[in-house]
Order: C-alpha cells, then structure tokens, then sequence
C-alpha cells in the first residue's frame, strides 16, 4: 500500500521522469506492463524463444514480421522481451504516423516508449544503446487478407539495415507465429477506409457484425522467436551507402524471419493450443 500511495503521490506532483520522446519508465513497468502481461500469459500464452540472442546491454535492432488486423503483436512482443529478458529491457517500438494522431493512443504509445518509424528517431536511440523494434511490413503486413497468412510482404527500402549500418547495431530477426488468427481479415472496405482516413477498414467473420463484441481477438497460442543477431559492426561508414549491400542485408533478415516461420508453424499442434 505504501509503494501504490508513493506512486500516486509522484503522479500527482509530477516528480518521475520522461524523456524527450515521452517515454515514463515508472508507468510503463508498473502500471502498463501490468495491464498487457495477462494477455502475454493467459490469453495469448506466448511462448518465447532465444530471447538470449538480444544483448544484455547497449543497441539492438529487432526486426520482425507484422499481422493481425491491429497492431497487436507489437504490444507482445515488448511485454516478452521486458519480461524474459535477463535485464527486462524495453523495446522502442517504430510506428506509423496513424498512432500519434489519434487522441489517447498517441499518449499511451509515447508513455510506452513507442516514436516515429523514421531513421532520425531510430538511430538517436540506437546511439543511445537502446534496443529499438520495427516491423518493416507496415500496413501491408497488419492489414493483408487472411489468405495470405504467414506469408511477408515487402520490407519497404530496407531503411532499418542503413539505421542499423550507421549505428554500428546487430540486426535481431524476430519471427511471431499466432497474431495471424486473432482477426481474421476476409475482406476491406475501401470507401470506410477512405471515409474514415485509414489505410484499411477489416471485414472480419465478427466485425463489424457483432459490434464491440466483433473486437475481442480470438484467443490464439503464440510463439515468439528471436534469431541469432546479424552484426554490423564491422562494416564501414561508408556501407550504409552502399545500395547493394543494404538490399543483400535486407533480403537475409527477410528470408530468415520467412523461414523461421514456416518452421515454427510446422511445429505448432493447432492454432489455439
């Protein structure tokens, strides 16, 4: 009772620190984590592996795949590392211009440690020896039908691998197997998407014909996988220049990730077990 009144006492006079992305280490780790962790364990069960492959300490950058209707499988993925990890290090994840828009999201995103997907915000922390997240899929991989499942759409230009190169930072591939079937996305109604601004709008087998109810994600079992890291740090300068080499470093960490599934998926017993 005295820590919960100690919290409540600097939340109220503002005596806790946030940095200059917005990102609150005390909220995160006590109230935040708090409230995603039942989802990691119960609901999502998720199973996490070679979590010894992102450093204990200084940059790392984890690529991983994207899917899911909504971007749920970022969420897991910081809670897995914060809570496997031996140094319970927090990812900084790079979203997309959508998430600072919208009212409360913006904030609870920023609180999370969560900032822009463009290389400037990426190497200011990966220079800091933070471990930074991207999903390089974007809305390609979140909002693609379920048809396509497990399948990886294009990694854009491969600017994680320049952010990388210039930081000195190993590349971590991070397969994420279970967040496909949580919302299975049978069709996208172009006009609502228009109509509301937003890159897809989902027609799942429950939404929006159930409502809120159609929101509840079905209780998928995940696997989280972290491969061995892809340093960097014997590269040039000059390499994050060099085209070829970004396009060579960009199609290995996707053929990993695209590989790793496939095999995980071979594993699993079934989707929800």
């Amino acid at each position: 009772m005295a820590h919960g009144l100690n919290f409540l006492r600097r939340r109220i006079t503002g005596d806790y620190e946030i940095d200059d992305f917005g990102y609150d280490a005390e909220l995160t780790d006590q109230v935040i984590m708090s409230v995603l962790r039942p989802f990691k364990e119960k609901y999502f069960r998720v199973e996490v592996k070679g979590i010894e492959n992102i450093p204990e300490k200084g940059a790392a950058l984890i690529v991983a795949n994207h899917s899911g209707t909504l971007p749920v499988d970022g969420l897991m993925l910081q809670v897995a590392v914060h809570d496997h990890h031996p140094a319970a290090r927090n990812v900084r994840m790079l979203a997309a211009d959508l998430v600072f828009v919208l009212p409360l999201i913006n904030e609870l995103s920023r609180k999370l440690g969560h900032t822009l997907a463009c290389a400037e915000d990426a190497q200011t922390l990966l220079e800091r020896g933070e471990v930074v997240g991207v999903m390089p899929e974007g809305f390609k991989g979140i909002g693609k039908p379920f048809s396509e499942r497990y399948k990886l759409q294009r990694f854009g230009r491969g600017g994680f691998v320049q952010t990388a190169l210039r930081a000195g930072a190993p590349i971590v591939p991070c397969s994420i197997v279970g967040a496909e079937e949580i919302y299975p996305m049978i069709g996208n109604s172009k006009t609502l998407a228009r109509l509301f601004g937003i890159p897809y709008f989902p027609l799942t087998p429950a939404f929006p014909w159930l409502g809120p109810l159609g929101l509840v994600p079905l209780p998928t079992k995940w696997t989280i996988q972290f491969g061995e890291p892809i340093p960097t740090d014997g590269y040039s300068p000059e390499a994050a220049d060099d085209p070829m080499l970004m396009f060579n470093l960009t199609d290995q960490v996707r053929e990993t990730i695209q590989h790793t599934l496939y095999k995980l998926l071979v594993q699993r017993r079934s989707v929800f077990f």
